[in-house]
């Protein structure tokens, strides 16, 4: 395939990416008592998923091998890994299982009040609150954590973290596609 032929399909490639609608955030963490502050040996584990589309965010939580049930879990905000629990932004109340395993699966409408803690809002608005959990996700300073009876504190925390968007990788993939095309073009032409 010639020089040309490759520019033009990563380019032509590189628009058909750039017009297509904006995707959700995502963020991920897993869930572990070496995550906690301060860090514990609980055998217990997990997962959290956080999607952000709009002004609906959609939590799924998966946990197993805790050592008693759990009694409460919740994103924290705003803080680093290595700092003790902050307040609670949104209390996973509905339907989050009582049990030692177990999954959840909820959305939250991020500008209706009843979404976050009465602390979290602390008087603000709804868009408030969604402005500080936002900028908490993507600086990486708010988590999911689950408590029970053995670890009030918490048994299992995770830090949330974005998950690159599938376009994004793509077009880092085509640019260092049509980098390496080029390398090789000047190289070839050198030698």
């Amino acid at each position: 395939m010639s020089f040309t032929l490759r520019a033009v399909i990563v380019g032509a490639a590189a628009a058909i990416l750039f017009a297509l609608p904006a995707q959700a955030t995502v963020f991920m963490t897993t869930l572990s008592g070496a995550n906690e502050f301060p860090p514990n040996s609980s055998p217990g584990t997990g997962s959290a998923t956080v999607v952000v589309d709009g002004n609906l965010m959609t939590v799924d939580v998966a946990f197993s091998g805790l050592t008693a049930t759990a009694s409460a879990a919740h994103i924290h905000c705003c803080m680093t890994p290595t700092t003790p629990n902050r307040p609670v932004a949104v209390d996973f109340h509905d339907g989050f299982p009582h049990a030692t395993s177990g999954s959840y699966h909820d959305t939250f409408d991020l500008m209706d009040v009843s979404t976050y803690t009465t602390g979290f809002l602390a008087g603000g608005t709804a868009a408030d609150a969604r402005a500080r959990l936002l900028a908490a996700f993507f600086a990486g300073t708010a988590y999911v954590n689950i408590h029970n009876a053995n670890f009030p504190p918490g048994e299992i925390r995770g830090q949330l973290r974005e998950v690159p968007e599938p376009m994004a990788a793509a077009l880092l993939l085509l640019g260092l596609a049509g980098a390496a095309t080029l390398r090789r073009r000047v190289i070839a032409r050198a030698a």
